[in-house]
């Protein structure tokens, strides 16, 4: 299986960052425009990726969950049915935001909330299923989704390694192309519930398919911890105003801070290298001017068989054999006069050859 595969076309799971709307955010206003608009400043911030969250209601809940009467603040309707249905687009509105992300240069999915949701997401062709947390258990839809052969991104909030082993052959036994994101369902997340530690768990249990972060927290330094720990794909939520009605606002980050986390993010990227400890070309300043060699502690003179008394390391002109190879010049026999502080230079010790 790849740990490196097209997750949208032309992106690779490297460093992918998308956005994740609040279902909330979907119909604060009467028409599309806000969600348009946090489509173009996803793009703006550099997002590879929005996503959203497509649920078939009679298909994801049952009748009694449905009609169950919904009281909270952050009601929009007298039963949770009602609340839904006040918040879900219709399958013509979101080919119209699939339509509005294509013309601003940004890729469009959405995790499908029940097995029709993923039939229609399917239908209009997103570049790959997201599975929330609710359904990483779902082993029936998990199957359906990776028959469909597109990439997915499965999120793991409330599930045991137990579990996630199960998803993991569930899955992989009709596709290659997946993603764990360690995940923590809570909104918003406290530090000391993130785990970040779960993805250096999942690195090793699962160590043919990339990794990623979910990220229900404030701010963005937990985030850009979870890249530097290996995450090649991140999820946040995205509002354009933390203050709007429903519970989802106050764990998403404004336009400005999902900008800083992709610059940061981009930069962490940057930093990870190959993991190839050598000295860079950019050291070499440095090793010129400050770099110690070895050099007489004591007067040598010439036929003198090393000993390590007579030798030490300095910051010397011209610099001689590397501090590191100072052992070697043990036993060996130096051909010339040298004075006290003076370089101990390759040509002048009998047999020294860096390679030795």
């Amino acid at each position: 299986m790849p740990l490196k595969f097209e997750l949208c076309p032309g992106v690779m799971v490297e460093a992918v960052i998308y956005s994740l709307f609040p279902q909330h955010f979907l119909k604060i206003t009467t028409n599309l425009y806000t969600t348009d608009r946090g489509n173009r400043d996803t793009v703006d911030c550099g997002a590879d990726c929005a996503k959203f969250q497509k649920s078939e209601l009679e298909h994801k809940f049952n009748k009694q969950a449905l009609e169950r009467l919904y009281t909270s603040k952050n009601s929009w309707g007298r039963t949770y049915g009602d609340h839904k249905r006040h918040l879900e687009f219709s399958h013509e509105q979101y080919r119209e935001l699939q339509k509005y992300a294509e013309e601003v240069g940004i890729f469009f999915t959405a995790s499908g909330m029940d097995e029709m949701a993923v039939e229609f997401l399917d239908e209009i062709n997103v570049p790959f299923f997201k599975v929330a947390s609710l359904d990483a258990n779902n082993f029936p839809y998990l199957e359906k989704c990776a028959k469909k052969g597109r990439p997915m991104v499965v999120s793991s909030g409330m599930q045991s390694m137990e579990t996630m082993r199960r998803v993991y052959q569930t899955v992989k036994e009709h596709n290659p192309n997946f993603i764990f994101l360690q995940c923590t369902s809570a909104y918003p997340l406290d530090p000391e519930d993130v785990n970040l530690r779960v993805l250096a768990e999942y690195q090793k249990e699962f160590p043919d398919i990339p990794m990623g972060y979910s990220g229900h927290e404030t701010g963005i330094s937990i985030s850009v911890a979870a890249v530097a720990m290996g995450a090649k794909v991140v999820e946040r939520h995205v509002t354009l105003d933390k203050k709007w009605k429903g519970n989802d606002h106050e764990a998403s980050l404004e336009p400005s801070e999902l900008t800083e986390l992709v610059r940061s993010i981009r930069l962490v990227e940057r930093a990870m290298g190959t993991g190839i400890k050598t000295m860079l070309p950019c050291e070499k300043a440095c090793h010129d001017k400050l770099g110690k060699s070895v050099v007489a502690k004591v007067k040598i003179p010439r036929g003198t068989v090393l000993t390590l008394d007579m030798l030490t390391v300095k910051v010397a002109e011209p610099m001689g054999i590397a501090a590191e190879d100072i052992f070697q010049l043990v036993g060996k026999t130096v051909k010339e006069d040298m004075e006290e502080d003076d370089s101990i230079l390759p040509e002048v010790v009998e047999g020294y050859c860096k390679k030795c």
